[in-house]
Formats: C-alpha cells, sequence, structure tokens
C-alpha cells in the first residue's frame, strides 16, 4: 500500500472519474489524502459535496484492502455499485446516481452566470424548488451560478461546484414550481455543463436513482449513468 501525493498521481494509478474528482482533496489546503493498493485507489476527501467521504475505485479485492485500512465511523465510503456487489464484508447504505461525460456541448442562450450580488435570490428560489438541495449560495463547494430569469423573476439555476482538475461538477439544479415543464432544466444544464466541459474536458455530477425525470434530462445531455453505493460505518 502506498501514499498518493498529487491528483496526477491518483489518476496514474487509476483513472476512473470518481476517484478523480475526489483527488482534489489532495490540492493545497483541502486536507486529504489517497492511498493505492494492487489496481484500486483510496481519496479521503473531507467536506466534499457536503460529506466527509472516502471515495474508492478499482478492483474488489484491492478496495477491500484499502477499506479495511481507511474506513472509518463518519466517513462516507463510496464505491460503483458493482464493486459494493463484490464486497459481502461491507454492507450498504444507499445506492445512487453517479452520471459523467466528455466531449463538447454548445451552451444554449438565454442563461448567465449570476452576479454575487444575487445569490439570495438564488438561495430563495432553492429554498421554493429544492429545499435539499446539497448546494448552497456562500457555503464552501459551489464557485459560481448560472441562471434563468422569467422577466426579474429567477425561475432556474444550477452550480458549478466541487469542480476538480481534469472533471467539473455540475449540482444545486432547481426549478421554479411555477415554470416546470418548459424545458428550463435541460437548459440550465446544458449551459453548466457546456462551460465545464470546455473548461475542464470531463463533467460529473450525482442524482437521486429515484429521480427519473432528472435521469432523463440528464440523458438527454449525453451524460452516462453508474449507479454508486455509499457503504454503512464500520462496527
Amino acid at each position: 500500500m502506498r501514499v498518493l501525493h498529487t491528483p496526477d498521481e491518483v489518476a496514474a494509478a487509476n483513472p476512473d472519474p470518481l476517484v478523480r474528482w475526489a483527488a482534489q482533496a489532495l490540492l493545497p489546503g483541502r486536507g486529504g489524502a489517497a492511498w493505492a493498493h494492487g489496481g484500486a485507489v483510496a481519496v479521503h476527501a473531507p467536506g466534499l459535496n457536503r460529506h466527509d467521504r472516502l471515495v474508492l475505485a478499482g478492483p474488489a479485492d484491492d478496495v477491500a484492502a484499502l477499506l479495511d485500512a481507511h474506513h472509518r465511523p463518519g466517513r462516507a465510503a463510496l464505491v460503483t455499485a458493482e464493486t459494493a456487489a463484490a464486497l459481502p464484508r461491507f454492507p450498504a447504505k444507499a445506492t445512487f446516481g453517479w452520471m459523467e461525460r466528455a466531449g463538447t456541448l454548445t451552451p444554449p442562450g438565454g442563461v448567465r452566470w449570476l452576479h454575487e450580488d444575487e445569490w439570495d435570490d438564488v438561495e430563495a428560489l432553492l429554498r421554493k424548488a429544492s429545499p435539499h438541495s446539497y448546494v448552497w449560495p456562500r457555503e464552501r463547494g459551489p464557485r459560481r451560478w448560472a441562471g434563468i430569469h422569467d422577466g426579474a423573476t429567477l425561475v432556474a439555476v444550477a452550480a458549478d461546484a466541487w469542480s476538480a482538475p481534469g472533471i467539473g461538477f455540475l449540482g444545486g439544479v432547481a426549478t421554479h414550481p411555477d415554470h416546470r415543464g418548459l424545458g428550463l432544466s435541460t437548459r440550465i444544464c446544458a449551459f453548466v455543463a457546456g462551460t465545464l466541459l470546455a473548461e475542464h474536458g470531463e463533467c460529473a455530477l450525482m442524482v437521486d436513482a429515484a429521480n427519473a425525470p432528472a435521469i432523463r434530462v440528464y440523458h438527454r445531455l449525453g451524460f452516462t449513468y453508474r449507479a454508486v453505493t455509499a457503504l454503512k460505518d464500520p462496527a
């Protein structure tokens, strides 16, 4: 088992986008750590996407060795659902979706990046349309917010949040309840994803496995779905 010190070392040890995204925790001041064993990598990413995460990828036997060494109570260990199924010693807590894509996507018109003095409007819309959002203005994580307006009213938002070198991350998507069914989610996600793809080369997001409408939107935008499992804390 060896220590990895940089995002580039993580990518060289295992190119899975999930661990490459988590490897932003190795940037200066982030407080993360990473290890490799065989063909697997584990990245401890404090505060990533609002959790103290241990993100792992690779062959199941090698992942199991890393879990034995580094899984701790309070660390949300994430593996692909396929890997989780091969790890009966590590029970699953919940499964959700990780979606990713590469290439290019042309951002649509009618969407813009919001000024920071508009973030109060973002928070008000989230409280109305998505009160359990993982992304909130002025918290650690979101770098910028995009918005669509109907006149003076902000009706749809999405964020560039927890983006990493080589992988942009889309979150905080919400549409005003009175303006749903108009394609606004598709437009704003296309705008943010298109920008992130141009800047990073790849883009990813997380989605509730039961949120079929959102998954359909992301599929239309070229994202592919992988099931990801959060493991229970060790006893």
